[in-house]
C-alpha cells in the first residue's frame, strides 16, 4: 500500500516563495523593448524620422505605431505610409500577444521571417505597397486566427500555395493582388468558409475558376482583373447569391456572361470586360436597386441594348463599348439621372443621340465614337454641366457645332472628328478653359479660326486638319505652338506654322505650294502622264520569270528573273511562270539588267534581315542601283495569290518620307516576293543593341545614335504610323512595330517597313502568340490575348519603341535563365519609387535629362494595359514634337 506523504507550508512561506519566482520574472516591457528596438536595428534608412520615438530609455507602449493591450504586451504595430526600408526582423516573433502588423506603404524587401510561423496570435497582417518577394510562404496558412490577410503589391512570385488556405475558416478578407504570381486559384480557397471577399487582380494566374466557388456561402466580392483566367464562368458564379462587387475584367474567360447575377439585390459592382465572352445582353427583369457599375465592354457582345437596362435607376457607369452591339440608344437612357459615365463606342449602333441628355445632369463622361450616329448633337447636351470628356468621333453626325457649350465649364476633352460637321467653329468655344483635348479634324468646317482659341492655355492635344478653313492662322502662342500638321489639308489656309504664304487680302498666295495638297495639272500635262502610265504598264507587268538553278547545297539557292515574252526552258533549267510587278521607275526594265542583279540573290551571303514573315536579301544593279527583296515564308491569313496581289498591290501609291517604298513585287505558284527601297544603316534594333547577342543589352550598340538622332527616330516613326493610321483611306494598322521594322537611312533618319503586310503575319490563336511570332515584348496585350486589333495595338508598340530609345534595353530581357525582365515594368518600377535616371541608356551623350524622362513618360502612357487610355498615334506625335519646341523655346 503507497503511502501519501503530504507537505504543508505555512502561509508567509508561500509568500516567500511567490515573490522569489516573481524576481525571475522580467517584465513583458524589458522583453518587448528589445524586440521592438532589434526591428528598429534592421531598418536601413526612415526618411520621415518615423521610428524617432523608439529608443532604449522609453516606454515600449509610447512608441510611435505602437499599442499595448490592459496588461502592457504589444497587441498593435501600425507602421502606415512611414516609407520605412529595410528587411523584417525575426524578433517580432517574440511578440507573443501581437495581433495586427500593419506595414502598408513602406520599402521593406526580402520575405516573411520563419520565425514568424509563432504568431499564433496574429489575426491582421497588411503588407500591401513593399518590396517583399520570393513565394508566398505557406506557414501563413497555419496561423489559426488570421482574418485579414494582405499581401497586395508586392514582388511575390510563383503559384498561390494551396497550404495557405489550410485553416482559414476564421479569414474574411485575402488580397493578393499587383504581385506576379501565376498557376491556378486553388481548389482550397473554398475552405474559408466565412470569407466574405478575395481580391487576386493584377497577376499572372491562369487556369478556371474553383468549381465550388459558390461554397462560401457570405462571399460578396470577387476581384480577378487582369489575370489569364480562362473557360466559362456562368455556372460558377451564378450561384453566388451575396455577390456585391464582381470584376472579371480583363481576363479570356469565354462563353455565355454571368449577366443573371444583375437581379441580386445586393450587387453594386459588376465588371466583366475585355474577356471574350458572347451572345446578347440579357433582358434585365428584375436589376438590383443598388448596382453602379456596369461594365462589359471589350467583349463581342451582340444584339441590342436592351430597353430595360433604364430599370437599373442608381446605375453610374454603363460600359459597353468594343462589342459589336447593334440597334440604337436606348430612347429612356435619359431616365438614368445618376449616370456619370456612358461608354458605348466602337460598336456597331446606329440611329441618332437620343434628345434628354441634358437630363443627366451630373453626367461626366460621353464617349460614343467609332458608332454609325448620323444627325446632330442634341442642343440640350450643354446642360450636363460638369461633363468632363464629350466624344462622339468618327459617326456620320452633322450640322453645326452647338454655339450653347461655353456652359460646359469643366470640359476637358471634346472629339468631333471623322464627322461631317460644316458651319463655323464658335469662338465661344474660347471659354472652355480647362479644355485639354479638342479634336474637330475631318469635318466639312469652315470660315477662319476664331482667334478666342488662343484662351485654350491647357490644350495638350489640338487638331483642325482636313476641313475646309480659311484665312489666316491666328498668330498666338497657344495656337501656333501645334505645327503645321494642326492645320494640315485645310486649302484655304495660309500663314504660318504652314509653308503657305498669305497674299495682302489675307488668302492664299497662288505660287505657294500648300501642305498635303496635290497640285493642279494642266490639260496637257494630264494627257501626257496617262500616256506615259500606259506605256510603263506595258513595260513593267511582265509575266514570264524564270528560275535556274545553279549548283549550290540546295537546287533554290539563286534564282534569275526573266524578263521575256517567250516561253524559256530547257533540260537544264526549271522554269516558273510568275509575275512581275513594278512600282518604281527607277529600276531596271531589261532582261539583261536583272539577270546581272540577282545573281546573288537568296544566297545566305546577301542576307540582310528576317524575321515573322520572311527573309530579306540585297541585291544590286549596275549603275549603283540596290534594293531589298523579302521572300516570304508564308501568306499567312491571305486567302490565294488573287488576294496577295490585292494587297500588296494597293501598297505601291503610298508614299511617306518616313515610309519604305515599295517597289514592286513578284509571284509564281510557289515564291511571292516583294521588292522594297534598299535602307543603308540597318535597323534600330541592330544600332541600338548589337547584331547577334541574346540575353541583356549589350554595349555593342552603335556610338553614333545620340539622344538627338533618337529623337527624331521616334518623331519620325511616330509620323509614319500617324500617315498610316490617320492619312490613308482606309486606315493603315500595322501590327507588328517593333526595333527591327525601323530601318535607318544615311542620315540615321527613320522608315518604317513591313506596313501594310498584318495578314502576312503568322496566324495568333487563343492563347496568345505563336511561337514564330518573334515580337514578343513589342504586342499590345488586348492582340496577345484576345486578338482584338485597333490602331491603339501600334501605339502600344510604339510606346516599347519610345522606352527602347530612352534606356538602350531590350523589351524582354533575360539576364539569366530563371529572371525575366520586362521593360515596361521595368521602367514603371523605377520611375515610381523616383530613380528615373536610372533608366537612361549609358550609353547617351549630350541630352537633356528632362526631355528623356518626358519621352520616357509619354512611352508609359503608351503601354498603359487599357487601350482606351491610350492616347491616339496624332496625340503622341503632338506630344513629341511640343517636346523639343518647349526645350528649344527655353
Amino acid at each position: 500500500m503507497r503511502r501519501h506523504t503530504h507537505i504543508h507550508l505555512s502561509h508567509p512561506l508561500l509568500c516567500a516563495i511567490f515573490c522569489f519566482l516573481s524576481s525571475l520574472t522580467v517584465s513583458p516591457e524589458g522583453i518587448e523593448k528589445e524586440i521592438l528596438l532589434q526591428f528598429k536595428d534592421n531598418i536601413t534608412d526612415d526618411p520621415f524620422n518615423s521610428l524617432g520615438s523608439w529608443d532604449s530609455s522609453g516606454n515600449p507602449c509610447n512608441y510611435s505605431g505602437v499599442s499595448c493591450n490592459s496588461e502592457g504586451f504589444v497587441e498593435r504595430i501600425v507602421l502606415w505610409n512611414t516609407n520605412l526600408a529595410g528587411v523584417l526582423s525575426p524578433a517580432l516573433s517574440g511578440l507573443k500577444r501581437l495581433r495586427i502588423l500593419t506595414l502598408f506603404g513602406n520599402r521593406f524587401s526580402g520575405n516573411f521571417p520563419a520565425e514568424y510561423a509563432d504568431l499564433h496570435s496574429l489575426w491582421k497582417i497588411n503588407v500591401s505597397s513593399n518590396l517583399l518577394s520570393g513565394p508566398i510562404p505557406e506557414f501563413i496558412g497555419d496561423l489559426p486566427s488570421i482574418r485579414f490577410l494582405d499581401l497586395s503589391k508586392n514582388g511575390f512570385t510563383g503559384e498561390i500555395p494551396s497550404a495557405l488556405f489550410r485553416y482559414c475558416y476564421k479569414t474574411k478578407f485575402v488580397s493578393l493582388s499587383n504581385n506576379n504570381l501565376s498557376g491556378p486559384i486553388p481548389e482550397s480557397l473554398v475552405n474559408c468558409s466565412n470569407l466574405e471577399g478575395f481580391d487576386f487582380s493584377s497577376n499572372n494566374l491562369s487556369g478556371v475558376l474553383p468549381s465550388r466557388l459558390c461554397d462560401i456561402p457570405r462571399l460578396s466580392c470577387v476581384s480577378l482583373r487582369s489575370n489569364a483566367l480562362s473557360g466559362s464562368v456562368q455556372e460558377h458564379i451564378s450561384a453566388c447569391q451575396s455577390l456585391k462587387l464582381l470584376d472579371l475584367g480583363s481576363n479570356r474567360f469565354t462563353g455565355f456572361a454571368p449577366f443573371s447575377i444583375l437581379r441580386m439585390q445586393n450587387v453594386t459592382y459588376f465588371n466583366i470586360s475585355y474577356n471574350g465572352f458572347t451572345g446578347q445582353i440579357a433582358d434585365i427583369t428584375d436589376c438590383s436597386e443598388s448596382l453602379e457599375i456596369f461594365d462589359a465592354s471589350g467583349n463581342y457582345l451582340d444584339g441590342e441594348i436592351p430597353s430595360s437596362i433604364t430599370r437599373c435607376k442608381s446605375l453610374k457607369v454603363l460600359g459597353l463599348e468594343l462589342n459589336k452591339l447593334k440597334g440604337s440608344i436606348p430612347m429612356d437612357i435619359q431616365n438614368l439621372q445618376r449616370l456619370l459615365v456612358i461608354r458605348l463606342g466602337n460598336n456597331s449602333i446606329g440611329g441618332t443621340i437620343p434628345q434628354g441628355f441634358g437630363n443627366i445632369e451630373l453626367l461626366e463622361v460621353l464617349d460614343l465614337h467609332n458608332l454609325n450616329l448620323v444627325g446632330g448633337i442634341p442642343v440640350d447636351i450643354d446642360n450636363c454641366r460638369f461633363l468632363i470628356v464629350l466624344d462622339v468621333s468618327g459617326n456620320n453626325l452633322e450640322g453645326e457645332i452647338p454655339k450653347t457649350l461655353y456652359n460646359l465649364t469643366n470640359l476637358e476633352a471634346f472629339d468631333l472628328h471623322q464627322n461631317q460637321f460644316n458651319g463655323s467653329i464658335p469662338p465661344s468655344l474660347g471659354n472652355l478653359s480647362r479644355i485639354q483635348y479638342l479634336d474637330l479634324s475631318h469635318n466639312s468646317i469652315s470660315g477662319s479660326i476664331p482667334p478666342s482659341l488662343g484662351n485654350l492655355r491647357n490644350l495638350t492635344h489640338f487638331n483642325l486638319s482636313f476641313n475646309n478653313l480659311s484665312g489666316i492662322i491666328p498668330q498666338i502662342a497657344t495656337i501656333q505652338h501645334f505645327g503645321p500638321s494642326t492645320f494640315s489639308n485645310n486649302h484655304l489656309l495660309c500663314g504660318a506654322p504652314l509653308d503657305t504664304a498669305c497674299t495682302e487680302n489675307g488668302n492664299e498666295s497662288p505660287s505657294a505650294p500648300r501642305m498635303g495638297e496635290t497640285k493642279v495639272l494642266s490639260v496637257s500635262a494630264i494627257v501626257a502622264i496617262v500616256a506615259a502610265a500606259v506605256i510603263l504598264t506595258g513595260v513593267y507587268m511582265v509575266t514570264i520569270m524564270s528560275i535556274r538553278a545553279r549548283s549550290r547545297k540546295k537546287d533554290d539557292d539563286q534564282i534569275m528573273i526573266v524578263e521575256s515574252s517567250t516561253t524559256v526552258g530547257s533540260s537544264e533549267s526549271n522554269v516558273i511562270i510568275g509575275k512581275l510587278v513594278l512600282f518604281s521607275k527607277s529600276l531596271p526594265s531589261k532582261y539583261e539588267d536583272w539577270v546581272a542583279g540577282t545573281k546573288a540573290l537568296l544566297d545566305k551571303e546577301s542576307i540582310i534581315g528576317g524575321g515573322s514573315i520572311g527573309t530579306v536579301y540585297r541585291t544590286d544593279f549596275e549603275g549603283g542601283i540596290s534594293i531589298a527583296v523579302k521572300k516570304l515564308e508564308t501568306l499567312g491569313r491571305m486567302r490565294n495569290q488573287e488576294e496577295f496581289e490585292h494587297e500588296i498591290g494597293q501598297l505601291g501609291n503610298i508614299q511617306h518620307p518616313n515610309l519604305v517604298g515599295f517597289q514592286g513585287y513578284y509571284l509564281s505558284s510557289s515564291m511571292q516576293l516583294i521588292l522594297s527601297e534598299f535602307v543603308p544603316n540597318g535597323n534600330l534594333y541592330e544600332n541600338l543593341h548589337g547584331i547577334g547577342y541574346p540575353g541583356s543589352s549589350t554595349s555593342r550598340g552603335n556610338r553614333e545614335l545620340n539622344w538627338s538622332r533618337r529623337y527624331q527616330i521616334a518623331l519620325g516613326t511616330a509620323r509614319a504610323i500617324a500617315y498610316l493610321h490617320h492619312d490613308c483611306r482606309p486606315p493603315i494598322l500595322h501590327l507588328n512595330i517593333k526595333s527591327s521594322n525601323i530601318l535607318l537611312d544615311d542620315k540615321y533618319e527613320a522608315k518604317l517597313s513591313d506596313y501594310g503586310l498584318g495578314k502576312l503575319l503568322p496566324i495568333l490563336d487563343n492563347y496568345g502568340l505563336t511561337k514564330s511570332h518573334n515580337s514578343v515584348g513589342y504586342v499590345a496585350p488586348e492582340l496577345a490575348q484576345s486578338l482584338r486589333q485597333s490602331e491603339k495595338c501600334d501605339v502600344y508598340s510604339f510606346g516599347v519603341i519610345l522606352l527602347e530609345l530612352v534606356t538602350g534595353r531590350k523589351p524582354v530581357e533575360s539576364p539569366s535563365s530563371s529572371e525575366v525582365v520586362v521593360l515596361c515594368e521595368y521602367v514603371r518600377g523605377l520611375l515610381e519609387t523616383g530613380s528615373a535616371s536610372n533608366c537612361f541608356d549609358r550609353k547617351l551623350l549630350g541630352f537633356s535629362e528632362n526631355e528623356l524622362i518626358q519621352v520616357m513618360k509619354l512611352g508609359l502612357i503608351c503601354t498603359t494595359e487599357d487601350p482606351l487610355r491610350r492616347p491616339s498615334i496624332a496625340e503622341v506625335v503632338q506630344v513629341l514634337e511640343s517636346i523639343r519646341n518647349r526645350l528649344e523655346s527655353h
